[in-house]
């Protein structure tokens, strides 16, 4: 299949276990929408099937591969489109403001019934049916008054929900299957407990493929068959990795300045004791992600050196309902980094961190947060790592691609306009703060960024230098946002070994 350069290709579906189609969303004949084309796997040969009136931003497959639903855009505004089997002509059915969520997650055997997580006139995302026709909520399958539900199962085959997944904080479950129910619990006496994540089923969803982890084990991926309940071994994550030598990731709690308790995860070293440690920060990426009980190579890397990782769920993670994302929109520089900062405090208050020994790292917007951080709390770290780490927001704004344009609004809200909200993208931005940094810095950056200029990035580090602060600048040059090369990638963290141990002194 050959395509235009540029042109983005996503997997949207397969067709009946019995055919060699499968469906695909292609921009090749506007880089801004996605057209449906049916694929012929053996020939080659595909065929547009529905043409992008420029608004739609997802489209949804039945069973049969015809397509039932879509969802449009114009930056604020969100709609859900649906029509009825062999019909031509879509139906707007419900229209919501981009905050708030409604997914669909498959047909009810119901007829024009859907499934969806939604949020709509609730704080927390649950799992209802929608009637198409006239757009009502008919029923709300599972909800959770603390936790938004983040994952859930469906059952192509009974057009059923298999499952729901909250985390509070590890994972919780709850089965609207009982055959599933059943066969995770059969899975977990087998694995002596371990966190269970599906992975894929096959068609006649008799044959799951599942991953198994814990904190301090990536786990391993398994053949389960649903008939004979036979649990087979695939393949080990990492086998190198030995769990007794891994360190425990703890869930704690902790109030802001503002009253609101803020979640997170505290990593201890082992045989280190629990007092005057040194600590490194390690803020997540986003900011609309969130951090979770599981395995880190990150967190383990660093716990295994000596230093506690303190990991904080800020405002505007994802996971704790709409009120909480909310709080971070506009406030990338402001409320999410109070919220680190607090956290600093409270690692201090507490006595578990040696104020004189704290250092921050993050990648993507978690360095976005680490440079912020040096920025306006210079004082708080004797050093910072940025990995791939924004420093100019109005630049990271322009570099979306083409199809993001039906998102420009949204991100208005989110992060900024650029016309209207010039003082606050500046204050927000590094680049325009170099005066202010002070703290030892290492910085990786990818050649071939989209989201951080190169250019900038080095005269950055130029200012930077000017004020008689070391940077160590780390260029990879066919690299993008993410480190790939695993030659490069050794070499980061080996650099980022010596820079901490120099200025967290981990043998103290």
């Amino acid at each position: 299949m050959s395509l235009k350069p540029g042109t983005k290709v996503n997997f949207l579906d397969y067709l009946k276990h019995d055919s060699n189609d499968i469906l695909l969303a292609i921009n090749e004949r506007n880089p801004e929408n996605f057209d449906v084309y049916n694929l012929d796997l053996k020939t080659g040969k595909r065929v547009m099937i529905e043409k992008n009136p420029g608004s739609i931003v997802e489209w949804i497959a039945d069973n049969d591969g015809e397509i039932r639903m879509a969802i449009g855009s114009d930056g604020v505004t969100e709609t859900l489109y649906y029509r009825e089997k062999g019909s031509k002509a879509f139906k707007a059915i419900k229209s919501s403001n981009f905050i708030s969520t409604l997914k669909p997650i498959g047909l009810s055997s119901k007829a024009n019934h859907i499934f969806a997580l939604s949020d709509i006139n609730r704080d927390k995302k649950a799992v209802v049916e929608l009637n198409c026709l006239t757009g009502e909520e008919t029923k709300v399958w599972y909800e959770n008054k603390e936790r938004d539900v983040l994952e859930v199962s469906y059952s192509r085959k009974g057009k059923s929900l298999n499952f729901a997944v909250f985390e509070d904080p590890k994972r919780e479950i709850y089965f609207f299957d009982e055959q599933l129910k059943s066969a995770f619990a059969d899975i977990k006496k087998k694995l002596n407990g371990d966190e269970i994540r599906l992975i894929h089923k096959d068609q006649k969803e008799q044959h799951l493929i599942i991953r198994t982890f814990t904190d301090k084990d990536p786990g391993s991926y398994y053949f389960y068959n649903l008939e004979d309940k036979n649990l087979m071994k695939l393949a080990d994550v990492n086998p190198d990795i030995k769990p007794s030598e891994m360190c425990e990731m703890k869930h704690v709690k902790f109030k802001n300045r503002d009253g609101l308790e803020i979640e997170g995860f505290l990593t201890l070293p082992k045989g280190r004791g629990v007092k005057n440690l040194p600590v490194i920060i390690y803020p997540h990426s986003g900011p609309n992600l969130k951090n979770s009980w599981a395995y880190s190579p990150e967190v383990q890397f660093f716990a295994n050196r000596g230093y506690a990782v303190f990991q904080i769920n800020f405002r505007g993670s994802t996971g704790f309902g709409k009120a909480f994302l909310k709080e971070g929109f506009k406030n990338w520089s402001k409320n999410i980094q109070y919220d680190i900062t607090d956290g600093v405090n409270w690692l201090i208050e507490e006595d578990i961190a040696d104020a004189n020994r704290i250092a921050i790292f993050g990648y993507s917007f978690g360095g976005f947060s680490a440079l912020n951080q040096v920025v306006y709390n210079s004082k708080m770290y004797v050093c910072a790592a940025s990995y791939s780490g924004y420093i100019n927001l109005f630049t990271y704004l322009k570099g979306f691609p083409a199809y993001y344009k039906p998102y420009q609004q949204m991100l208005d809200v989110i992060i900024g306009n650029p016309e209207k909200d010039v003082e606050y993208l500046r204050y927000s931005s590094p680049v325009f703060q170099t005066n202010r940094i002070k703290t030892p810095l290492i910085i990786w950056q990818g050649g071939k960024d989209p989201r951080v200029n190169l250019s900038e990035t080095n005269q950055f580090v130029k200012e930077i230098r000017k004020n008689n602060v070391e940077v160590n600048y780390i260029v990879n040059e066919n690299e993008g946002h993410n480190l790939s090369d695993e030659k490069s990638r050794i070499n980061f963290y080996a650099q980022l070994d010596l820079f901490f141990d120099k200025y967290l002194n981990r043998s103290k």
